[in-house]
């Protein structure tokens, strides 16, 4: 079954720098907001596994049939069911039937969750963050071809260090999968008009297959902060831009009571 321990023979395996990493998200723990109140919730998997020397995170590309983000990055996850019993089993569930991970393995460790995000559509998501020790399990996955349509995987390093993925096999640059010019990452800032015209910076990354941005993007910022204790290499926020699950919780809220209810989504 899936383990809420980490054993230190599974971390005795790991290089130093990836060892250190994966002690700091353990120590870390789970967050204590309760997301449970809000009627649309949902919670993704952060899955990371050693491979070559290198931290990685599982990733998937959705599929281009989907209503919503055809085609866009995303880590494993999807909306809550009444019958799951929190938010962890919310996120195996969803990975099992998107990649076909097994819902109970031994192999998998359950580091901890983060403080939850928020997502365009104003779902909040608990991203749960673990650790595969057998990268031969990788090599079972399978697309669910509605809702999937590529698996792949990105070094979690790069998404504070950007020039680390430099050695991937990534899209061609100006191709349909990294259409701009930047070897690696670019970004832009856009004004959100639910929070209070604020700014927001959308963060894209050059990957193997589709962009790492948006939300996935943001989430994993977080946890490579947290794993490797640094900052990014560009600057992470865009000029007053609101972060914190409570303080953008704050900001809907006076906005939804003085605006009509149909102006309610948040960047992509």
């Amino acid at each position: 079954m899936i383990s809420s321990s980490l054993p230190l023979e599974i971390l005795d395996q790991l290089t130093d720098h990836n060892r250190l990493a994966i002690s700091r998200l353990y120590a870390n723990g789970f967050d204590s907001i309760d997301i449970s109140q809000y009627p649309r919730s949902a919670a993704v998997l952060v899955l990371l596994f050693e491979k070559a020397g290198q931290l990685r995170v599982l990733l998937t590309t959705r599929s281009k049939q989907l209503r919503t983000h055809p085609g866009q990055t995303a880590l494993p996850g999807g909306r809550k069911d009444p019958t799951d019993k929190d938010f962890i089993e919310t996120a195996f569930r969803e990975a099992h039937e998107e990649v076909a991970l097994p819902r109970d393995c031994p192999h998998i460790h359950i580091l901890g969750t983060l403080e939850p995000y928020i997502s365009q559509w104003g779902i909040r998501v608990s991203p749960v963050v673990a650790f595969l020790s057998n990268v031969g399990l990788l090599d079972q996955l399978k697309a669910n071809p509605g809702e999937v349509d590529k698996i792949f995987d990105h070094p979690l390093e790069a998404i504070l260090e950007p020039s680390i993925s430099k050695n991937e096999n990534l899209v061609p640059i100006g191709s349909e999968d990294w259409p701009y010019q930047e070897e690696l990452y670019n970004h832009d800032d856009r004004i959100v008009p639910v929070l209070g015209n604020t700014g927001y910076r959308m963060h894209r990354f050059r990957s193997s297959a589709s962009p790492v941005k948006g939300l996935t993007a943001d989430i994993l910022i977080k946890v490579a902060q947290i794993a490797y204790d640094k900052a990014t290499l560009y600057e992470r926020f865009a000029p007053g831009q609101i972060s914190g699950f409570a303080n953008i919780c704050v900001k809907l809220e006076t906005h939804h009571s003085q605006n009509p209810p149909e102006e309610k989504h948040l960047p992509v």
